[in-house]
């Protein structure tokens, strides 16, 4: 999942850290009528969004678009990445039966085109929570048909018997028929484990191996947050390390500190460099992507590029 851009309440020391944001990371909240009516309807319903849970900097102006990601499967995580600002724990809660349902109804109410689900890593439960995505997909299609959906989902690493397990959990995923099938690698292969505690960059890359070996008519897309300490030509080689994974999607954007326990940014990149990558990848042959400061991984997601 993405880092956060957090404007709430600060302790002094990231208040100033967020004060000395460059110009270009500054973004107004947007327009409150479309985040109210958002957060009404995801309340009354007791689900969960990453763009809330994230804070995401883009949340209005996807709300306005017709686009959300749901957070499937409870606001708590089994794993504890370094940058998100998602809870995290080792007693996630019980899967709410209703869950399916309310995010379907959700969607219609919002009138949205294009749906992503993400969710929680979920290593507690037998298949990692594989069957709950196809049972929202089931939802959401029975009452949303013209809704296209998205999925951003862990690697299904964890639990019992992982390593003879995560093909057929991805599987279950992939006979869903998702629109797309992301899964982020967040950063480069050197500083996987300072940033993603409990996951691994082949593991990752084997998640979108699998499904273009499983439906090759699947797209998959995977992203990175830039300002971990890695170096243009890391990235350059972790976007061929996707390409030759067959991943058609990319998202390239700005890590951003969301309080002082979480990693401190080691360098804000610029737009012009952003702009420089996402050519880059465009010459290597992602048909989509999406490389700038604020972008995030559901950023724009429903567009054809």
């Amino acid at each position: 999942m993405d880092g956060p851009f957090t404007t709430g309440s600060y302790a002094s020391p990231l208040r100033s850290e967020v004060e000395a944001l460059p110009q270009w990371l500054r973004r107004p909240i947007g327009k409150a009528s479309d985040i109210s009516t958002v957060q009404r309807i995801i309340k009354q319903r007791q689900i969960h969004t990453i763009c809330e849970e994230g804070r995401c900097p883009n949340r209005s102006e996807c709300y306005s678009q017709k686009t959300a990601t749901f957070l499937l499967m409870g606001p708590v995580c089994t794993r504890a990445c370094a940058f998100c600002q998602v809870d995290k724990g080792h007693a996630p809660l019980p899967l709410d039966s209703e869950e399916p349902r309310h995010v379907a109804e959700s969607v219609h109410l919002l009138g949205l085109r294009y749906v992503v689900l993400t969710s929680v890593a979920r290593d507690d439960l037998p298949d990692g929570g594989a069957s709950w995505f196809a049972a929202t997909m089931e939802a959401v299609r029975q009452m949303n048909p013209q809704t296209q959906i998205e999925v951003l989902t862990p690697d299904f690493w964890g639990g019992v018997d992982a390593v003879n397990k995560q093909r057929d959990r991805i599987a279950t995923v992939v006979n869903a028929k998702p629109a797309c099938y992301n899964h982020n690698v967040e950063t480069v292969q050197r500083l996987q484990g300072r940033v993603r505690r409990g996951a691994q960059y082949e593991r990752s890359l084997d998640v979108l191996r699998i499904v273009k070996q499983l439906d090759s008519t699947i797209a998959t897309k995977s992203g990175l947050m830039l300002g971990h300490g890695e170096t243009e030509a890391e990235v350059i080689a972790t976007m061929a390390d996707l390409r030759n994974a067959l991943c058609d999607r990319l998202t390239l954007g700005q890590y951003m500190r969301p309080s002082l326990e979480h990693l401190s940014v080691q360098k804000y990149w610029t737009p012009e460099e952003f702009d420089r990558l996402g050519a880059i990848a465009r010459d290597m042959g992602f048909a989509h992507v999406r490389s700038g400061p604020l972008v995030r991984s559901s950023y724009h997601a429903g567009e054809s590029e």
